[in-house]
């Protein structure tokens, strides 16, 4: 949560900032990697409904909850088994939660 990295000390943060980055380079080597970014707090968001020809945008994010999504990473997996061993390796998941979903692909009809 935003709560605890926000409490970090800035040498502890930026030791998980460069474990991440060292993650990211090592998965993108096995060719696991597609992309990835982190976000910035969810202070920054803006939440949009469009309902009908009314369009509402509402400063913070969408849920008031604990946990935020602090980034993504897409990653090539060839199961969820692989997919959630590759994410348990990913050194934010030591003080967070990572939640591993696969891509749900779309076709015109």
């Amino acid at each position: 949560d935003e709560k605890t990295l926000d409490e970090l000390p800035g040498k502890e943060m930026q030791t998980l900032v460069d474990a991440a980055l060292d993650y990211t380079e090592e998965i993108r080597e096995s060719g696991h990697y597609i992309v990835s970014n982190a976000l910035q707090r969810t202070r920054t968001a803006r939440t949009i409904r469009v309902r009908g020809s009314k369009t509402t945008v509402t400063d913070g994010p969408f849920a008031e909850t604990k946990e935020q999504i602090g980034g993504f990473f897409l990653v090539e997996a060839k199961d969820m088994d692989e997919a959630c061993a590759l994410a348990a390796r990913f050194p934010p998941a030591r003080i967070g939660t990572i939640e591993v979903r696969p891509v749900q692909e779309l076709h015109h009809s």
